[in-house]
């Protein structure tokens, strides 16, 4: 069975919801290690005070028994805590009484750079709140447990995946981009920046060159570029390869005693569309969050009049949080190939077909 994911929930709504199927039986889940990677996307400089009120943790509805999951499918759940101010304004059904709380006013101030009104046009709504409450970031807190589901799988065949910050507002280095996102602070305005995503002891065949719905790196770009506000990708030196000729873009093959292995990665791990066993190597960019303090201009959908932007609570830079999303991001897309690859209806399964394959074309991780 393919490994799928799928999610529901509203920013403001009373929880976020992930379902994941086609996990073999059998795998050992560490829930400290999901509220861990919860921890992470909360935190780094920049954040917004909402980062204080959730305080993220996993529940799990359906699909683990005792910490092993049951090869059902796998449903969990994170909880808005600060739906409790929401009740009113975000009731699934018609509200009774009068109303209270946060949420009673209709939207109708969309912010530029954000989904508002172009979701606004396409479903036809009068509030951009119907819109906002999806597009919103704050789901990504669910791909996130998800993804780190997926990591625990992927450790299983010695596959490591981890996110990191290479700038910020076109600063590189703790202290030049703390400095920067203070001062973006104090203008009222927002910061983005370029991630990096790592994924080591990755074997060779992962993906398809035969269709270019199979492609790994095509996959890979997809789920990073439907992440909230990633507006670049690339795959290994990606960009820069364009200036490069022939002679110095691609990775020389040698092999010794160990396999097959390149002296440089240029390609990201990524060739035709096929994992090469060399690391996997992803960045993405990520625009400046479109909320801001100090709003933009725009019109009031309601009269069509000049206006400003919706003022929500924002973060400064979420930069941070990004590569810990994104690294969940790639940690599935892995696990999802991995699975393609060597089935299994449990771990055992999976785990053997991987050792099988590795022996049959003699390779090691480096």
């Amino acid at each position: 069975m393919e490994l799928s994911l799928t999610s529901a929930g509203e920013s403001h709504g009373p929880a976020l919801v992930a379902i994941l199927s086609g996990l073999p039986a059998d795998l050992v889940l560490e829930r400290a290690q999901i509220e861990n990677d919860l921890a992470r996307r909360q935190q780094g400089y920049g954040r917004s005070p909402r980062q204080q009120i959730e305080r993220d943790e996993i529940e799990v509805l359906a699909g683990l028994r005792q910490g092993r999951t049951l090869g059902t499918p796998l449903a969990l759940v994170v909880r808005n805590r600060d739906h409790s101010h929401w009740t009113w304004g975000m009731n699934p059904w018609p509200p009774e009484g009068e109303p209270q709380g946060k949420g009673t006013e209709t939207v109708t101030l969309p912010r530029p750079g954000h989904a508002d009104l172009s979701g606004l046009l396409k479903h036809g709504f009068g509030d951009v709140r119907n819109v906002l409450e999806r597009a919103s970031a704050r789901h990504t807190a669910v791909f996130v447990a998800a993804g780190s589901v997926a990591k625990q799988l992927l450790s299983t065949i010695g596959i490591e995946v981890a996110g990191s910050v290479l700038e910020i507002g076109g600063e590189g280095g703790e202290k030049q981009e703390h400095a920067a996102i203070d001062k973006a602070r104090k203008d009222k305005d927002t910061l983005g920046g370029i991630i990096e995503v790592r994924a080591q002891g990755v074997l060779p065949g992962l993906g398809s060159y035969a269709d270019k719905g199979d492609r790994l790196d095509g996959r890979l770009a997809q789920a990073l570029m439907g992440i909230q506000a990633v507006k670049g990708v690339e795959i290994g030196e990606g960009f820069a390869l364009a200036r490069l000729p022939g002679s110095r873009a691609h990775d020389e093959i040698f092999r010794d005693e160990r396999g097959y292995y390149r002296e440089t990665n240029r390609a990201g791990g990524l060739e035709g569309g096929v994992t090469n066993g060399e690391a996997v190597v992803v960045r993405a960019a990520m625009k400046p969050i479109p909320t801001l303090m100090k709003p933009l201009r725009s019109v009031d959908v309601a009269s069509g009049e000049p206006a400003e932007a919706l003022v929500e609570r924002s973060d400064t830079t979420a930069v941070e949080a990004l590569a810990v999303v994104a690294e969940a991001a790639v940690a599935f897309e892995l696990a999802k190939a991995a699975k393609e690859k060597f089935g299994g209806d449990s771990i055992g399964d999976f785990v053997a077909a991987y050792k099988a394959y590795v022996e049959r074309i003699d390779w090691s991780p480096r």
